[in-house]
């Protein structure tokens, strides 16, 4: 009895390792592999073009927001999601909201002018250079110049504006 058992014993752990075996055969050089491409999840937000062509002059020191036209406004809702939209528009008004209080706290020095209706800004300096800014050229589509009037004027990241201004306009 004692004979049966080793036997089916081998004859079963003989059978285990044909089948691990077979099912380890890797036969790379006739299966095909296919690999489908990678569908974007996001597509890339291109701001569309200001309605106006006007120039804003900033000979002064000054913190220049900017933010779309109404015709630019309904473009964007037109080809971006409502809900992504929706929180973009709410983030960027409290953004603002606090960029101000910041500036009217922290520096009153600086004017603050705010446009949505002019497509180029153009800086100019104490020593009569000019400096032309194409909002157009700039994806975001609600920003924060800083212009101190000596140096060339600098695009904020509104989240962190008090940290970048004091900064910029450290002598």
């Amino acid at each position: 009895m004692i004979s049966f058992f080793s036997n089916t014993d081998k004859f079963f752990s003989s059978i285990c390792l044909c089948m691990f075996f077979l099912s380890c055969n890797n036969n790379a050089g006739t299966k095909k592999e296919t690999v489908e491409s990678a569908k974007p999840l996001i597509k890339a937000f291109i701001k569309p073009p200001s309605s106006y062509n006007d120039t804003l002059i900033v000979n002064y020191p000054a913190a220049v927001f900017y933010q779309p036209d109404s015709l630019q406004l309904l473009k964007i809702k037109d080809v971006e999601d409502p809900n992504f939209y929706e929180s973009s528009m709410h983030e960027y008004f409290f953004q603002m909201l606090t960029s101000r209080k910041g500036l009217k706290k922290n520096w009153p020095g600086l004017k603050i002018v705010e446009t949505n209706k002019c497509r180029f800004v153009l800086f100019v300096k104490k020593d009569k250079t000019r400096e032309y800014v194409d909002l157009n050229t700039k994806n975001d589509t609600h920003g924060l110049f800083v212009f101190d009037g000596k140096k060339s004027p600098i695009l904020v990241d509104m989240t962190n504006s008090d940290t970048i201004i004091s900064f910029y306009l450290k002598d």
